[in-house]
Formats: C-alpha cells, sequence, structure tokens
C-alpha cells in the first residue's frame, strides 16, 4: 500500500475538532465519512503485481544462429537457473519460423528452422506472460532477424514490459555467403537478361562462383573478394517460353558457413501461345499436324527432362501415349494447378502407354480427365497372376504420419493392388528381410479378397536388410503354379537397404522372363540412394517398370497405378466402328467427316457431366472422344492412338489434321481480350501483384470481382488472396513468400486466366545478415527499458515494473452509499 497526497493530513486535526465541537458530526456514520473523505483525499493505492519477476527466454534456434548458440546454451540456462530466486519464474520460447513454449510441442524441425521470425516470438512471448507479475523478456539470438520489428515497441510498451538481449555469434572463420542473386522476373523469347550474384564475406580472398540453369551448370566465375564485397555478372537468353529455375552456388576454402552459399530465383520467358506435345513417338505425325495447322509446338520426346516451369506461357498440354512412370511426379503434380487455376488446357492421347494401361489410374490427373479408367466388367483375355513382394526390414519400422509407419503404408499399398485384381485373377504376397515369410499363397482371389487384404495389413517390420533375390525366387516359384497366362511381379523395397545378397540375381531374373514373368519395381526413396542403381537393373532385366517415391503417403496410389497398368490396361487392340455424336459440335463450329473405324482403342467410361463427341461401335459404346471443362481449364481425351501402332487407319485420316487443330484449339481456351494487364514484383520476400484494366473490363467486374489464386510448389493447394481496388482501373494484392518455396499464381477474370510463376524470393533469406536488423533490434530494446545482458545473471537484478492500482473510485463509491444511508435514517427518524 502507498499513499500518493499524505500532505493532505494536515486537515485531520481539523476533522477531528470539527467532529468533536460539532455534535451532529458525532455519529458513527458521520465519522466514518469523514474518515473515508480523507482517505480519497490522500489518494491510497495498492500493490497489484506480485513480488518476483517473471522472465521469458526466447531461443533463436534458426539454422544461422543454431552453431553458434548450441556450445553456450546449457551454460546459459544453468546460469541463469542458479541466479534466480523462489519468487522469480522462467520460462524458455524456441523460436525460428515458428514459436513455441519448450516443452509445449516437439523440437522444431529442420525444415522449420530457415527463418528467423523474431517479432512474432516476442509477441507470442508477451502473451504468455502472466499478468499477476513483473515481466520481462531476454532474447538469446543473432541478432539477424527475417522480419521487422514493427509494433513491436508498442506492444512493449503497452504491457510495461521491457526486452533485453544477448548476442551470439561463432568465433572468427571464414564466411564468404551469396548476399543477393538478382534476375528478372521476366524476360521476351531471344531476349537477352543479365544474371547478378552479390557476394558477402571475410577476409579478403579467391571464391569461385558457379551459376545453374534447371540444375545444369551454364557458367563458372572466380573473383576477389575486397573489403568484403565482390559481384559477378553472367548473361543468358532463351528461345524457347517457359519458366525456369536459376541458382548461384559459391564455394570457398575454409568457409564456416556453408549454408549461406547457395541462392535461387525463377525467371519466365513469355512468348506467343504453345502447345506443349509430351510423346512417345520419334518424328510423331501429331506434332507434324498441329505445326502446319499454325500452332508452336514444343516437343518434349525424353519425358524425364519436364519440369513445372515448362507449363508457363504454355496453352495447353498433350500427353501421347507417354506412360504415367516416366512422367516426372512434380510435373504430374502440377498440371493440376495448371488447369484448374492457371486456365491451362490437357488432352491425353490414346495407346498401350496412354489411361489405365500408362498408369494414370489414380495418379494426379486422374481426377482431371472426363472418363474413369476403373474397368467395371472383365473384358481380358487373359487373367493375370500378381506376386507382391513386400520389404519388410527394420527400415520399415519408422514412423512417417503420425503413428503410421512406412509399413503401414506400403501394406495398404498391397492392399489396394488386391483390390483392384478382378475375380478372376491370383495374387500372392511375401514379407521379405534376410528370407520370405509366405503371407498369401497364390490364391484366386474370388470371394477370399476381404480376407487376403486382412492379412496383408497386419505385415510388420521385421530386422536387417531385404534381400531382393530371396524375394524374387519364392514369387518365381509360386508364378509357375499359377493357372493363368499373365505372370507378374511388383517388387516393393526400401531404395536405401536393398541388398543384392544370397543369390545370381541376374540368372534368376533370366530365368523368370523366360517363363513369361515380368517384373516392376517400386522404391521407396530417390534414384541416387544408395540401392537405387541395383533395383532400376532388376526392373530392367525383368522387362517391367521402376518407380522411385520418397513420399511414403503416396505408396497406395503408386501400387494402384501398377496393378491397373498390368491388370486393367484394357487397351482393345481389334479394329472397331466409331459412332459420331452430337457433342463435337460443342467443340466445333461445323460437322467433322469422321472416319469408319479405328485400329485399337483404351476401354474406359463416361464420367459424369463429361460430354462425348463419339463412341465405339462395339457392345462397350465407349467414349472414343470426351471432354469437360474443370475449373478455369479444359481437359480432353482421345481413346484411340494418333500415332505409332494401332494408327494406321488414323493417319490415314484426310481430316486427322482438322481433328487434331480443332480439339487442340479447344483445350487451349479462348485468347485473352486487350485491356487487362498483369505485374508482378518481390518486394524483398513479399510477393506484389498489380492488376490494371480499362473501361472495356468495367462491366465485367461489375458482375463478378477478379479473383487472385495462388499455390505453393508442384501439388499445393490453391489458395485465394484479397484483393485491394487502389483507383479506378487497378487492383492490388501481395503475399509473403517462404524461403525455399515457389510460387504458381492465375488471376481469373470471368472466363479468362492470367497466369504468372513460378516466382520465389530466394533461398538465403535466413543467411543475410542486414546489420540494419540488428540496429532495428537494439533500438527497440533500448526504447522498451532494456538493454545488452553480457551477464546474464544481472536480468534478475533489473528493475522490476511496480505497478499500483488507484483506490479512490471504490472508497467514493462507499461514502456515497453511507451518505446516502445517513440520509435515509435521519429522513425515517432513527
Amino acid at each position: 500500500m502507498r499513499f500518493e497526497a499524505l500532505s493532505w493530513l494536515i486537515f485531520a486535526p481539523v476533522l477531528a475538532g470539527a467532529a468533536l465541537w460539532f455534535r451532529p458530526l458525532r455519529t458513527w456514520r458521520r465519522l466514518v465519512c469523514l474518515a473515508l473523505l480523507l482517505l480519497v483525499l490522500i489518494e491510497p493505492q495498492w500493490r497489484r503485481l506480485g513480488s518476483g519477476l517473471e522472465l521469458a527466454v526466447l531461443v533463436d534456434l534458426s539454422a544461422s544462429a543454431a552453431d553458434a548458440l548450441a556450445p553456450r546454451m546449457n551454460e546459459m540456462q544453468a546460469l541463469l537457473e542458479r541466479s534466480k530466486s523462489e519468487d522469480d519464474h522462467l520460462f524458455y520460447v524456441d523460436y525460428a519460423e515458428l514459436a513455441q513454449v519448450r516443452g509445449e510441442a516437439d523440437e522444431i524441425p529442420p525444415h522449420k528452422r530457415q527463418q528467423t521470425r523474431t517479432a512474432l516470438a516476442i509477441q507470442f512471448a508477451l502473451s504468455r506472460l502472466s499478468p499477476e507479475r513483473a515481466g520481462r523478456l531476454l532474447l538469446i539470438t543473432d541478432g539477424y532477424s527475417t522480419e521487422p520489428l514493427t509494433g513491436i515497441e508498442e506492444r512493449l510498451a503497452r504491457q510495461g514490459v521491457a526486452l533485453d538481449y544477448r548476442l551470439v555469434s561463432l568465433p572468427s572463420a571464414a564466411d564468404y555467403r551469396i548476399d543477393r542473386l538478382e534476375l528478372p522476373l521476366r524476360a521476351q523469347v531471344g531476349e537477352p537478361f543479365l544474371i547478378d550474384a552479390e557476394i558477402a564475406g571475410e577476409p579478403d580472398g579467391p571464391v569461385s562462383v558457379e551459376i545453374l540453369r534447371d540444375g545444369l551448370a551454364i557458367g563458372r566465375s572466380k573473383v576477389e573478394v575486397r573489403q568484403g564485397k565482390a559481384s559477378v555478372h553472367f548473361s543468358d537468353r532463351l528461345a524457347q517460353t517457359g519458366a525456369h529455375r536459376y541458382a548461384a552456388q559459391l564455394s570457398a576454402a575454409n568457409d564456416a558457413r556453408p549454408g549461406n552459399n547457395r541462392a535461387e530465383r525463377w525467371i519466365e520467358i513469355t512468348g506467343g501461345p504453345r502447345v506443349v506435345l509430351v510423346t512417345n513417338y520419334t518424328g510423331d505425325p501429331l506434332g507434324a499436324a498441329l505445326a502446319a495447322k499454325g500452332f508452336q509446338v514444343e516437343t518434349v520426346e525424353d519425358p524425364s527432362a519436364l519440369h513445372v516451369g515448362i507449363l508457363s506461357g504454355a496453352r495447353a498440354v498433350i500427353l501421347n501415349n507417354t506412360p504415367a512412370h516416366r512422367l516426372p511426379h512434380d510435373f504430374l503434380a502440377g498440371l493440376d494447378f495448371y488447369v484448374r487455376s492457371q486456365g491451362g488446357g490437357l488432352l491425353m492421347i490414346g495407346g498401350k502407354n496412354s489411361f489405365g494401361a500408362g498408369g494414370y489410374f489414380d495418379s494426379p490427373v486422374d481426377d482431371l480427365l472426363p472418363v474413369s479408367m476403373e474397368s467395371r466388367s472383365e473384358r481380358r483375355k487373359l487373367a493375370v497372376a500378381m506376386s507382391i513382394v513386400l520389404d519388410r526390414s527394420g527400415s520399415m519400422a519408422a514412423n512417417v504420419v503420425g503413428n503410421l509407419q512406412k509399413m503401414d503404408l506400403a501394406n495398404e499399398g498391397a492392399a489396394r493392388a488386391i483390390e483392384l485384381l478382378g475375380s478372376m485373377d491370383a495374387v500372392s504376397v511375401f514379407a521379405v528381410d534376410t528370407e520370405p515369410h509366405v503371407i498369401v499363397p497364390m490364391t484366386t482371389l474370388g470371394a477370399n479378397r476381404g480376407p487376403l487384404m486382412d492379412a496383408v495389413r497386419r505385415i510388420d517390420s521385421g530386422g536387417g536388410g531385404i534381400c531382393v533375390p530371396t524375394g524374387l525366387r519364392a514369387a518365381h516359384e509360386q508364378l509357375l503354379t499359377a493357372p493363368v497366362g499373365q505372370r507378374h511381379v511388383v517388387l516393393f523395397a526400401d531404395a536405401n537397404d536393398a541388398t543384392q545378397e544370397l543369390g545370381d540375381y541376374p540368372t534368376l531374373i533370366k530365368a523368370m522372363v523366360k517363363d513369361g514373368i515380368t517384373i516392376s519395381v517400386i522404391g521407396l526413396g530417390t534414384d541416387t540412394d544408395s540401392g537405387a542403381k541395383f533395383l532400376r537393373e532388376v526392373a530392367d532385366l525383368g522387362k517391367g517398370r521402376i518407380f522411385f517415391n520418397a513420399n511414403p503417403t503416396e505408396l497406395p496410389a503408386v501400387f494402384a497405378q501398377e496393378t491397373v497398368a498390368v491388370a486393367r490396361s484394357a487397351f482393345l487392340d481389334d479394329p472397331v466402328k466409331v459412332t459420331p455424336a452430337a457433342g463435337w459440335l460443342e467443340l466445333a463450329s461445323r460437322p467433322l467427316s469422321w472416319l469408319e473405324s479405328v485400329d485399337g482403342y483404351n476401354l474406359s467410361y463416361l464420367k459424369p457431366e463429361a460430354t462425348a463427341a463419339a463412341f465405339s461401335g462395339d457392345d462397350n459404346k465407349a467414349p472414343l472422344v470426351s471432354f469437360w471443362q474443370r475449373g478455369a481449364g479444359r481437359v480432353g481425351a482421345v481413346a484411340f492412338p494418333l500415332g505409332g501402332d494401332f494408327s494406321r487407319q488414323v493417319r490415314a485420316w484426310k481430316s486427322y489434321g482438322d481433328f487434331a487443330q480443332t480439339l487442340c484449339r479447344w483445350v487451349s481456351g479462348d485468347a485473352l481480350p486487350p485491356g487487362l494487364g498483369l505485374r508482378t514484383r518481390l518486394d524483398g520476400a513479399l510477393l506484389r501483384l498489380d492488376l490494371f484494366y480499362d473501361a472495356s473490363w468495367e462491366h465485367t467486374f461489375a458482375e463478378t470481382a477478379p479473383r487472385v489464386m495462388l499455390g505453393e510448389g508442384a501439388d499445393g493447394k490453391a489458395r485465394e488472396l484479397v484483393w485491394e481496388r487502389l483507383e479506378p482501373g487497378h487492383f492490388s494484392a501481395s503475399a509473403p513468400l517462404e524461403p525455399d518455396q515457389w510460387v504458381r499464381g492465375a488471376v481469373q477474370a470471368g472466363k479468362y486466366s492470367l497466369a504468372f510463376g513460378p516466382i520465389m524470393a530466394g533461398s538465403n533469406i535466413e543467411w543475410t545478415f542486414d546489420p540494419a536488423r540488428l540496429a532495428e533490434l537494439q533500438a527497440v530494446s533500448h526504447a522498451s527499458g532494456g538493454m545488452e545482458r553480457i551477464d546474464l545473471s544481472s536480468v534478475w537484478q533489473a528493475p522490476h515494473r511496480a505497478e499500483f492500482r488507484d483506490l479512490r473510485p471504490w472508497l467514493l463509491i462507499a461514502l456515497a452509499l453511507l451518505f446516502v444511508a445517513d440520509a435515509l435514517w435521519v429522513r425515517l427518524g432513527r
């Protein structure tokens, strides 16, 4: 308790004398009123906060600070614990890209340590301080935040909390970094552009800088760092539209921090509209036909070279009889956003490597296609005997999602394969470590499907590695007993754990192929893992396919694709008549002179809401040409081949070029009218979008406001940004970008789309040691009443915030109530 105006006590004798000599004041009620009045005058206050200090220690665990802080953290914590009193309270907030109280959550994972969000951590810690104690913050960091501290000074002042800090850094050592990589976001086809890399570091000396485009080196230069700075300039020009990823990679002797030696940016090369034709044929006749009709065709005969950047500036993508397993996963996954949000077109052409036969069932484009690839009845000439060999080695016990292990997802993949096999198919399943364990002996499915799937889902992980030859030998023996014509092995193995011990596998596989058995391999990992070369050789010798997938959650889909490709491919290689449908007139302004029949086609079924332009003339009445709208884009499907085998009648068709042109023009969408423009730019890590339009678009936007969609990475889900209307004819939007992540986007204006990206802010934001950030921290700390703490124990002796509450409002209320009570007492004559 304290009193702010004790000088008023001088009137206490006066009030006492008045009560003594003035009789009406002698009642106890009036004496209490006089005492309350005196208390109001001397302004009593009581201490609201406890005597101890609550200290929140913010520990910077970002990638740039971790090495410097780790060896000292235990000593710092011990010092803080020893020097606090019994009344003090201490808790730790670990932070990087996110902030959390230590002990309340798991340790911050490495991929969440690529930013230093100091402002977020301070706001989080302030929200966790108790209002019943004096609070203080102690920040242990290298001082270089990746976000500004805007608004933090006001928040600290509002809560009356001081911010102290302790700076940590690595011992003096050589350190060089890519300080900035600059290149334009866009350039025209054939237009030269500059790539500028700025290097910072010490001591002065030579460094080597390499420039890469899409992972391939295009230039190297040696420069001298002088007075802590150097720069490198390259130029490039590209003759094809699309987007490309550039990187600057630095190397120097005795560099203490290699994590800041790389920076990346994307550039979009713009030009006229083009069509990307991904084909399985050399000299594809479809490409020649489209080029003859005026299309700019980019033909890709090596699908492994595809990447999401190729979609930039493309009006449509055509997949011509190219199997799904030959397409990079990022490219395949990126088609969904390209079609639905960016308004791109997709056209799939039939053949023995397309649709279900090509492994597109349950793939990222399955939902885009206007046809269903899952057979609804048994129409195959031969049943299938499939033997599934599963890796159950010790590495399969690792958790990947919640409580799910790698083994659980592999089991689910095998169960999905059994689910997709037909009733007259047969299956066997082996779990393999150093020897094969029979889970399901060769069994015709029939009514056994459910129990077999349950048995497979109960496989658990064992130990050691997977000895592939022993598993293949067991599968070979089982398949020889199968009373069916088509025999196939699906081998699943960890690409880092597979071994070729215990057997002459080349001789074994050759014997299996001689017995009519093919082998496909699903490798958990990447094609650079230690066992990848061996697994690829198994697939090549076994005349099968090879899949590498580093994401265990996608294993069920990969198993499904392979099963459908083998057992439900449903490519009918007999000629069939073509039955035209009225749907063609939704694509073209005039009827088409259809060919009489085709040499073969992929059996599929029209999805609800899709439209067919032609059907097969057999009992299947399957869609031969179908199409529909998917989001902002359009998708078409041609079930018969337009090149290669089974295309003799089609290639002789007089209307081949008109047919290809009409389909391609429709899926490419309508050309964007004039009067609309989009500008994209980067402000640090902030992406800014400006949409400009003239009066011709006013009516369109009055009915439907433009939308801007943004997607992270290849398969990132689209999210909508909010526009701000700055003035007539000008909308603006912005979005912060994460390091090491790139985004694509589109502005949807009515039925038109303006696509942009990929764009990335750069991967070195965490390693950009901007002195302005350190100065900003020091200024905020000083303004809050804090300071740099060289001796951490001194933080407990810092002045505590003493907060008092004024009691006068309560005393005045009491005085008023007592005064009214006294008046009533007198009035009632009591």
